[in-house]
């Protein structure tokens, strides 16, 4: 590679991982994750589909179908029908673990405003302290003329914070810290001198001094979660490291939509993207990888239900989720020869036990195409004596019955208010991403 080729790739992934940490910045939640690539999608010529209706498509064009608000399949028709050329399908998901608030959150002690909350997923708890808190999420409340109307809120601004213990007051806290998710983390708010608060009447005030198009009259209930006001940055002395809340899934959803866009027009072929929320609470859900709502899309684009079998006989799902790093200070929580390192390309996640739904097939096609495009590709295998975590991919696979492979961007920290990743690897998963959308073939004879 000539040092100008060197050059316009180095370019060309600066201005992705520009665009990359845009995104993350305006997707606090899943709805506004969804929010936010569809109107990427729609920029890119992509037309909204409602799944209630009849669908007219047609050759050579692209659609997205958006369902809670919170999930998206986005596909492009191609010049061949699935029953011959399949689907490429690229999966993520849209949610992260995070603090979300309770139906009924006031805490009024000592003078202190506080919001209970829930902890959604396998969160990380100790790294939420001290940190700078915001509160984004969706409300459906009745406006004034009796309407139930639904929008999203972020407040955007540092509103709350969960302070530490002080070190004076727990001698133990850097021996044996545990965090007791009722008591120890409900979220600071303000002082007042009242005995009561009323959260929604607060949320009603935010959101007719944010839109007073909106004439809300009562907030009816909402889906609320904080998060870290700090932005997405590259950290290093020659910045290696892309650190962000959320890259654990957004980052893979926002590769595979730059690919699916990227491909449109260029192959020809049937090439998807299912992003799902609720992986990190088992997929179980009507938008969850365990729910219908992927299979009935790929039903309706094959024509039938035998016409989906035999479209699934040619089709093949990357299931694209973050991978656990080789940690320097922790280098023997990780099997000997599979621990995977930042900025050497993205990993391939093997299970024995079908925690991935790697196989030797969907294994050496990834590993083929890597090569086709000059990406290198890693592997990660978890250590025989500990548990293994899982994506969607088994998920999707058994309900589908297609091809998978799971595959991830190496990252330190994960399920952490804040993770880190290689500043260069989520710019090489997009490249094979992309290729494999644009791949004629994606089955071994």
């Amino acid at each position: 590679m000539s040092n100008s080729d060197n050059r316009d790739s180095s370019e060309q992934m600066n201005e992705f991982n520009r665009q990359l940490m845009v995104f993350l910045q305006a997707s606090p939640t899943p709805f506004h994750a969804t929010q936010t690539m569809a109107q990427c999608l729609s920029d890119a010529g992509f037309q909204h589909l409602d799944e209630a209706q009849e669908w007219q498509l047609e050759q050579g064009k692209s659609y997205y179908v958006i369902r809670n608000g919170s999930s998206l399949v986005a596909f492009t028709q191609g010049t061949q029908s699935p029953l011959e050329r399949g689907f490429r399908i690229v999966g993520a998901h849209t949610d992260s673990p995070c603090l979300k608030v309770k139906p009924s959150p006031e805490l009024v002690r000592k003078g202190y405003f506080q919001l209970g909350v829930e902890v959604y997923g396998g969160a990380l708890l100790n790294p939420w302290f001290d940190r700078d808190l915001s509160l984004a999420g969706k409300v459906v409340f009745k406006n004034d003329s009796g309407e139930i109307k639904s929008t999203l809120v972020d407040f955007k601004k540092p509103i709350a914070s969960i302070p530490s213990l002080a070190i004076h007051l727990d001698r133990d806290a850097n021996k044996n810290r545990s965090v007791n998710p009722q008591k120890d983390i409900p979220p600071l708010l303000m002082q007042t001198t009242e005995d009561k608060a009323d959260f929604r009447q607060l949320l009603l005030a935010h959101l007719n001094s944010s839109d007073s198009s909106l004439a809300a009259a009562t907030v009816m209930d909402y889906e609320l979660s904080f998060y870290d006001c700090q932005p997405p940055a590259l950290v290093g002395l020659h910045e290696e490291f892309l650190a962000s809340a959320r890259l654990d899934n957004l980052l893979s959803c926002f590769v595979g939509m730059k690919a699916l866009i990227d491909a449109t027009g260029q192959g020809g072929e049937n090439a998807m993207l299912v992003c799902n929320d609720h992986e990190e609470v088992g997929s179980a859900s009507a938008v969850g990888a365990h729910g219908p709502m992927l299979k009935s899309i790929l039903m309706r684009l094959s024509g039938g239900e035998t016409e989906f079998v035999r479209a699934i006989g040619r089709s093949m799902l990357i299931s694209a989720d973050n991978a656990h790093a080789l940690h320097p200070n922790f280098i023997d929580k990780h099997d000997g020869n599979h621990g995977p390192t930042l900025n050497n390309g993205p990993v391939i996640k093997i299970n024995a036990n079908q925690r991935y739904a790697t196989d030797s097939e969907t294994s050496s096609l990834v590993k083929h195409i890597a090569d086709q495009v000059n990406e290198p590709v890693q592997s990660f295998v978890v250590r025989t004596d500990m548990g293994c975590g899982s994506t969607i991919g088994p998920i999707t696979a058994s309900e589908l019955g297609i091809k998978t492979l799971d595959i991830g961007v190496p990252t330190f920290a994960m399920h952490s208010i804040r993770e880190t990743a290689g500043s260069r690897d989520a710019f090489s998963l997009y490249r094979i991403l992309l290729a494999f959308n644009q791949q004629a073939k994606v089955l071994i004879d």
